[in-house]
């Protein structure tokens, strides 16, 4: 195909505040997670797809396939829709009382 540029798995683009490796990544729609660290402006390589362990809202207790949001004011991965992004899907269960949850990027 002449026109192919990429899979798009991996993204680089600026990033929209500092980044840590590691972090959630929100840009308009791009959605992921970033492969090192950035200042804001920056370019940064933004992982679209996989499996991620991220912090989670102490309170929360996951099923496994439940919908996993982001809570960029708490910085931390959340099953509350309100204001949240959507980051995917959680692909194993993590109780109340767990720091952490496994997802899997949904790739939008």
């Amino acid at each position: 195909m002449k026109n192919f540029v990429q899979p798009g798995d991996t993204l680089t683009i600026p990033a929209p505040a500092s980044v840590l490796s590691g972090q959630p990544v929100i840009a308009g729609e791009i959605v992921g997670i970033a492969s090192g660290d950035a200042a804001s402006g920056a370019a940064v390589d933004v992982a679209t797809s996989g499996v991620f362990e991220l912090p989670k809202v102490a309170a929360d207790a996951v099923t496994l396939g439940a919908p996993i949001y982001w809570d960029a004011e708490a910085e931390l991965a959340t099953t509350t829709e309100t204001d949240n992004i959507k980051l995917g899907v959680a692909v194993a269960a993590a109780a109340a009382s767990t720091a952490t949850v496994r997802v899997r990027l949904s790739g939008f």
